[in-house]
């Protein structure tokens, strides 16, 4: 399933109108073009990605997102949709799932790419998994030991990007140069393509860079919140290291959990935890809301394309969630076009004088 374009009618403007009534009807198809082409990929590392990824924190997830096992048709009806318009990379995490379905979105995401129609689609698929410090992973090899769980939890021989999902630096550092050796390890190893980290900040990123570095191993990707909702200090000093020094910035939580969609208000909460902080954060967004509106309006584009298209024209890749068909086909919209320097500066400036601001991950660290 592709983003149709219609057949224009200009071309048909020289007959006039009883002309026109007299012509058999044409046997056109609309158009088929593709979200983005492919000159439009994006290098990361040795890797070559879409310049939009989709998250997968959701697939699994029953306190956040509300997941059943019921939904597991839709997600890879939705997780189809995306890799049949061009989607490369998909970000999981060996923690996503809660409870008993702890590593859940690793093993759907394997399901769904083994049972994925299209071999040549399917061997371009990029893997982007984060493997979590927790306190029991305290050697390189435990950390390579999670490393072969998610491998084959994910039904694949090599996973593309191996992230680290969090330092320890704010509360353990002693664990923080073992799981650094792990990503050595497990890259010496053939585990993965390449290593990527999470949730660090522009000091610390550069630290593992140049550790990393060092033992021959290039740091190819580095996520954070990072958003119209999260585009503070911290931020964007982490995305001038990134650009310094060749890696590529993932940008989580592109609409801010759901708060730059419009589809929430004040009265108008979704359900779980978000609810609370949705309460907090909403009442001060309304610039930023009215800006985004404004340039959807005008742009013929939904809130949620805009603020996703954002992300890409500061040279991030977005990873949205995605749960439902709908949700996979309105983000595939914010691909093919780009915001006018006009209109970046104006949704950064309005982004500046919402008085609320997102939530920091609190293992982030400087």
């Amino acid at each position: 399933m592709a983003i149709s374009i219609s057949t224009p009618t200009a071309y048909f403007s020289c007959f006039n109108s009883s002309n026109q009534s007299s012509l058999p009807s044409l046997p056109f198809k609309p158009l088929k073009l593709p979200p983005f082409w492919p000159w439009q990929k994006v290098k990361m590392g040795p890797l070559t990605v879409s310049p939009m990824g989709f998250g997968t924190w959701a697939w699994g997830n029953q306190l956040l997102w509300g997941y059943r096992e019921s939904m597991d048709t839709d997600l890879q009806q939705t997780f189809n949709l995306a890799v049949e318009n061009g989607i490369n990379l998909f970000d999981t995490a060996d923690s996503y799932g809660t409870g008993r379905l702890n590593g859940q979105s690793e093993k759907l995401l394997g399901k769904f790419i083994q049972e994925f129609p299209g071999k040549q689609m399917r061997n371009d698929i990029v893997i982007a998994t984060k493997f979590a410090a927790y306190p029991w992973r305290l050697t390189p090899g435990l950390f390579v030991k999670a490393c072969k769980a998610s491998l084959e939890r994910l039904q694949v021989e090599q996973i593309g990007i191996g992230q680290l999902h969090w330092s320890t630096a704010n509360y353990a550092p002693p664990q923080e140069l073992a799981l650094w050796d792990g990503l050595v390890a497990m890259y010496e190893q053939g585990l993965v393509r390449a290593v990527g980290v999470s949730n660090y900040g522009p000091k610390q990123l550069i630290k593992i860079h140049d550790y990393l570095k060092a033992r021959g191993v290039p740091l190819c990707s580095a996520q954070v919140q990072f958003s119209l909702l999260s585009m503070g200090e911290d931020q964007m000093e982490i995305k001038k290291v990134c650009d310094s020094l060749g890696i590529r910035l993932i940008a989580y939580s592109p609409l801010g959990l759901g708060m730059l969609t419009g589809k929430y208000t004040s009265s108008r909460l979704p359900l779980g935890p978000r609810a609370f902080l949705f309460r907090q954060i909403l009442p001060g967004l309304e610039p930023l809301l009215n800006s985004l509106g404004e340039i959807a309006q005008r742009r013929g584009k939904t809130l949620s394309q805009v603020a996703i298209n954002w992300c890409i024209c500061k040279g991030a890749i977005p990873i949205p969630g995605i749960k439902t068909v709908k949700q996979a086909e309105e983000n595939l919209g914010a691909l093919g076009w780009r915001l006018s320097s006009d209109e970046l500066l104006q949704l950064e400036y309005a982004a500046s004088e919402s008085p609320q601001k997102m939530i920091q991950n609190i293992f982030q660290t400087r």
